[in-house]
């Protein structure tokens, strides 16, 4: 599953694409792609059409597009810009291809309100891709969103998903209980409802290490089992959870409740460090599974010290990197550095 890393490239490359965007149509290719939408198709189809997103806004693996009436301004500056590119050549779109689009919208006429969101879940294989609005659909195409942007013009959302976990919905907005931004993105202290349970990630600038550090300590449960319970800290999947234990030199089965006050906050700042580098490096793909809203893969793969690297030497002291069977899943790690204390 896409952990932090993957989720915020493509957040951050959504962003300047749909902030401001009206949704000019809606097209449901796989309802499995709905199933944490409350309605059918048709509702979420008929909430979504007219409206504008706001922004692009993440808290650890989960992303959000806060929704709004579109107001008139918006488009008289999207039918404005399509004159334009019509009278220089057209600028890559068609402009017998769009519609007029009315020059004011009944902020109730597509039954959402400021206080939704539409609510991206990438799950195993979800991609979120961004297209010329003329550019042919993808084989595993699941829902279509076709925006009129005020500068960008005509574009689309492609949700593709091999596996069909992930899945797109539409969510109440819910204030934050601290008071403070609900994820990055986005300054309001708004979340929607099915994220709210989910803790914040640990470059949230409103994160508390305090906080985390006394829960960790609370914990009766091993510590890479900690680092995967997103109501602790969100964000960090199997691939980080590996790194990070590796760089603190912490065995994934230590016990929370025997780790000091000065390892925590160690495994924490190297969390950081390996989220951050992730995401510089365009997060981690291993196929083409995870790739951003262009299509392409990033390469943090090439920096792993321990996931995925079973049988060749620890970069640290050159023992053999091991893996052992953890919650149906895997863990990789030095059993020379990484010794339960």
């Amino acid at each position: 599953m896409p952990e932090l890393p993957e989720v915020e490239v493509v957040r951050a490359g959504l962003e300047p694409a749909v902030t401001g965007a009206t949704i000019r149509s809606v097209t449901v290719f796989d309802e499995r792609s709905l199933r944490r939408h409350v309605g059918p198709s048709e509702d979420f189809i008929e909430r979504l059409t007219g409206l504008t997103f706001s922004a692009a806004v993440r808290r650890g693996k989960f992303l959000w597009l806060p929704l709004a009436p579109s107001s008139p301004s918006s488009a008289l500056e999207i039918q404005e810009s399509h004159a334009l590119r019509a009278e220089m050549g057209g600028g890559g779109a068609h402009s017998r291809d769009i519609p007029e689009i009315p020059p004011e919208t009944e902020p109730g006429a597509a039954g959402a309100t400021p206080g939704e969101a539409l609510v991206v879940h990438l799950g195993m294989s979800g991609q979120v891709l961004l297209r010329d609005a003329q550019q042919p659909d993808d084989s595993l195409l699941r829902i279509r969103l076709q925006l009129d942007h005020p500068r960008l013009g005509p574009l689309r959302v492609d949700f593709v998903d091999q596996r069909i976990f992930g899945s797109m919905s539409i969510d109440d907005l819910v204030a934050t209980p601290d008071g403070r931004a609900g994820g990055l993105g986005d300054g309001a202290a708004l979340v929607p409802r099915q994220v709210s349970h989910i803790a914040r990630d640990p470059l949230d600038p409103a994160f508390s290490d305090e906080q985390f550090f006394a829960a960790l300590a609370k914990r009766k449960t091993g510590v890479k089992r900690a680092l995967l319970d997103q109501t602790l800290i969100s964000g960090v999947g199997n691939i980080y959870a590996d790194e990070s234990l590796w760089a603190a030199r912490i065995h994934y089965d230590q016990p929370t409740s025997t780790l000091s006050r000065a390892r925590a906050r160690t495994l924490l700042a190297e969390v950081r460090l390996v989220l951050g580098k992730a995401l510089a490096e365009g997060g981690t793909s291993f196929d083409a599974q995870y790739v951003n809203v262009n299509g392409a893969s990033g390469y943090f793969s090439h920096s792993l010290n321990a996931y995925g690297r079973q049988g060749q030497e620890c970069p640290r002291c050159g023992r053999p990197i091991v893996r052992e069977s953890f919650m149906n899943r895997s863990s990789h790690l030095c059993a020379f550095c990484q010794r339960v204390r």
